[in-house]
């Protein structure tokens, strides 16, 4: 192999669009830009305006409210820790908290707390410490040996102090 022999791979180089060059080209004329005035300008942000008539988004009602308080949890379905234990990624032997479902890869990251569902079967004895359970949950892992210890959650006062 010489260097005169060197070359990029078929498609690695594009050629550039020359816009503006005559009706032939297919790209003629307006360039690509449509019809005259202010849309074919740049910098144009028009969206929801209807030519000086109030915007509807404007004229409906606003509803509801969002609470900067509510607390974002981690839901895990029981069926997702067994199939964690049946993994070996998760040792049932060991509390169940949310370091450990970080660990096991059950969740990407910890929020505020893990709320335990009862979607799926569990069969290992496992002592879970969440922040919340379902009804349900609580009563899977109670029959498979297990238990569940639900966290008290921080008081506001608290956080702040």
């Amino acid at each position: 192999m010489k260097l005169t022999e060197l070359n990029d791979r078929p498609g690695a180089r594009k050629t550039r669009r020359r816009v503006g060059r005559g009706i032939g080209s297919g790209k003629g004329k307006t360039g690509g830009r449509g019809g005259k005035g202010q849309t074919a300008r740049s910098g144009v942000a028009i969206k929801g305006f209807e030519g000086g008539q109030m915007p509807l988004h404007r004229r409906l009602p606003k509803r509801g409210f969002t609470n900067i308080f509510r607390k974002a949890y981690n839901e895990v379905n029981l069926e997702r820790v067994q199939q964690a234990i049946d993994a070996g990624k998760l040792d049932p032997a060991a509390a169940v908290d949310v370091e450990a479902l970080v660990k096991a890869r059950v969740l990407r990251r910890p929020r505020n707390g893990v709320r335990l569902l009862g979607t799926g079967e569990i069969t290992a004895k496992v002592a879970f410490t969440v922040a919340g359970a379902s009804k349900s949950a609580v009563a899977a892992v109670e029959k498979a040996g297990g238990s569940v210890t639900i966290l008290k959650p921080a008081d506001a006062g608290e956080a702040a102090a």
